[in-house]
């Protein structure tokens, strides 16, 4: 049994999978952990009461499942084919074989497309509020989107920057109540709605944004969180993808596809949440594992 991907969903796919007695290869990418290193707490995670840091909850699952028998190889699945025995794995170190395929390739933030965003990036256009927020200390900071990441960094970064503002498409957050009731009770939060960036402005760094209105805000890093995009391409020859490019599934996590199985952002209909992911990659784990005669 193959695993694609190295987040929360995948390492937990290769948990169940190893304690099945299945050998299991998870072909992770490039960095194990996905958008999960990203956030300081990982809230509503059975057992961590106060949330957990992504970067501590990660190795924890990796460990577990290489003590299980799960082998790592720290290569993204580039391509999928049919094979006699099941499907061939095509990396950069060439093909694996695998009778059954868990894609857990999750997603990477969608980009806002607005002028300066890709000349300045990672000069004050960022995605990771814990790891660039230390160096924010004492300046004003613009994050864009209205859902769970964009209200979790907001938080974030309000403990370490002088004034966070919330810039929000919409009329009004969206996700849970928790981060919305924190969220628009925090001092050095404002948020708006209806805001939208038309371009990021900057020479070396960021030193402002110009919205639709006209107004500009002077700040020094732009946190966007407006959604994510599958990391689904290379599937798109081999098993149907939705308008969003997801990967649809029945209750048991299996594709159209017979042996191919999803859990996690990359799958059609998940909650996005590092638990639900997590739950999504054991029930795919044995749905695999009944497919392969278990």
């Amino acid at each position: 049994m193959a695993i694609a991907g190295g987040g929360i969903a995948g390492l937990s796919a290769a948990l169940a999978a190893a304690r099945l007695g299945r050998r299991t290869l998870v072909l992770a990418g490039d960095v194990l952990g996905g958008n999960l290193l990203s956030i300081e707490a990982v809230e509503g995670y059975p057992g961590y009461a106060d949330g957990v840091p992504g970067y501590e909850l990660v190795p924890a699952a990796q460990a577990m499942a290489a003590e299980a028998g799960a082998e790592f190889e720290m290569l993204p699945l580039l391509r999928v084919a049919k094979h006699s025995s099941g499907y061939s794995l095509g990396t950069a170190e060439g093909e694996r074989t695998a009778k059954a395929l868990i894609v857990a390739t999750g997603a990477s933030p969608r980009k806002l497309g607005v002028p300066g965003e890709e000349r300045l990036a990672g000069k004050g256009v960022s995605h990771c509020a814990s790891c660039d927020g230390p160096m924010l200390r004492g300046a004003g900071v613009a994050v864009v989107g209205g859902g769970d990441s964009a209200m979790q960094e907001a938080l974030t970064l309000a403990r370490y920057v002088d004034r966070v503002v919330l810039l929000c498409r919409s009329g009004a957050l969206r996700g849970q109540a928790t981060y919305r009731d924190r969220v628009l009770s925090a001092p050095k939060i404002e948020a708006r709605f209806q805001a939208q960036i038309t371009a990021i402005e900057g020479d070396a760094a960021v030193s402002g944004v110009r919205l639709a209105s006209g107004e500009r805000l002077d700040v020094a890093a732009v946190f966007t969180y407006i959604g994510l995009q599958p990391n689904t391409t290379f599937l798109q020859d081999v098993v149907p993808l939705d308008p969003a490019g997801k990967l649809g599934t029945d209750g048991t996590m299996a594709t159209e596809r017979p042996g191919i199985f999803a859990a996690g952002l990359a799958r059609a209909g998940s909650p996005g949440r590092a638990i639900a992911s997590a739950g999504e990659g054991a029930a795919a784990a044995a749905s695999a594992h009944r497919f392969l005669g278990g």
